[in-house]
């Protein structure tokens, strides 16, 4: 399993993106990088997720390097509902038979890679 690492906590300024860095250096090419979020006292919430290059949707963007060790996770505008637990998570994905990309590991197995705004 790829390994992923974060900072501990984040600072960012009402109104203006929110950089969140994510380290996955051991990452192998059928891995996607997914992003989740958790505010206090409710369930993970799916923000995000890719394989390579970039990806953006109505939430979040998700940039990716080009050697794919490292992501960041970008809130446009970050506001204080943003306020939460973010996880990193690596996992090869696989196709459902409806069609959407879901990872084969629950979030909840991840440990110490959080990110707070």
């Amino acid at each position: 399993d790829a390994k992923t690492t974060q900072p501990t906590s984040m600072d960012c300024a009402e109104g203006r993106a929110a950089n969140l860095p994510c380290n996955h250096s051991t990452i192998s090419g059928n891995e996607y990088v997914y992003w989740f979020r958790q505010i206090h006292s409710q369930g993970p919430q799916y923000l995000i997720h890719g394989l390579k290059n970039s990806e953006t949707n109505e939430m979040a963007s998700l940039i990716i390097t080009e050697d794919r060790k490292s992501s960041t996770l970008i809130l446009p505008h970050a506001t204080l509902r943003d306020t939460a637990v973010y996880y990193c998570i690596v996992r090869v994905a696989h196709w459902d038979r409806w069609g959407c990309t879901c990872a084969i590991s629950p979030w909840w197995q991840v440990r110490r890679r959080v990110a707070f705004i």
